[in-house]
């Protein structure tokens, strides 16, 4: 039996942009695009409505924008992972999505296979954070804060000393897999680390823990 198609609810207030996308992921065999919304509040009640895997979210929108949408997704729904869409990389609103439990984020005129990729890795339980963009988008706002907040320091005094390296290596972009064959262990154990360093720290996923490196001074902003 073939796996169910990954559901996408594409979130944006450009009527081209919705329709684009969805004529992109529907031409993919193992994608099937269950709806849309034109704003924040509408892809809220379509996520509880329609249950997606992944919810493509458009940031500047009308009536509720894309990071407060973020929040109350992630907030009411495990399961949806939101995949934000930008017009350019260096948007401090992205970084807020991010920190708010987006699993990744990726330009507007990114390619079909792009896309679809994207919408794969997110589905499938992992970050899109492997573009060096991502990681420039983290420097540049964790800039905002000059020290890590107190329960930072606390919380990063709870990981053992290979967590901590497992940590930063997550926030250099790493998969668990060249992270394995940095330190020379196996990725079984390195699946290990990442899944208790995500629950010490209480975070969702991979961008959650790049973002937390970066705002804890694990990793310097270059």
């Amino acid at each position: 039996m073939s796996e169910p198609a990954i559901r996408v609810l594409i979130v944006d207030d450009q009527m081209m942009v919705r329709e684009g996308f969805s004529v992109l992921l529907n031409a993919m065999p193992d994608i099937e695009v269950v709806g849309e919304a034109v704003d924040g509040r509408e892809a809220i009640a379509q996520v509880a409505a329609l249950r997606p895997d992944v919810v493509l979210m458009d940031i500047r929108m009308p009536e509720l924008n894309g990071l407060e949408a973020t929040r109350e997704i992630v907030a009411a729904d495990a399961d949806a992972k939101v995949l934000v869409l930008t017009t350019f990389d260096l948007d401090e609103y992205v970084y807020q999505a991010l920190r708010a439990g987006a699993s990744g984020f990726l330009l507007k005129d990114a390619s079909a296979r792009q896309l679809a990729d994207g919408v794969r890795v997110v589905a499938a339980g992992e970050a899109l954070l492997a573009p060096s963009v991502t990681r420039r988008l983290l420097s540049e706002f964790s800039r905002l804060s000059d020290t890590p907040r107190p329960s930072e320091r606390v919380a990063v005094a709870e990981l053992t000393d290979r967590e901590t390296e497992v940590l930063v290596l997550i926030a250099q972009g790493l998969s668990n897999a060249e992270i394995a064959d940095r330190l020379v262990i196996a990725e079984s154990t390195i699946k290990t680390h990442v899944s208790r360093i995500l629950v010490k720290l209480g975070l969702r996923d991979r961008t959650q823990a790049a973002v937390f490196a970066y705002e804890a001074r694990l990793v310097t902003p270059s």
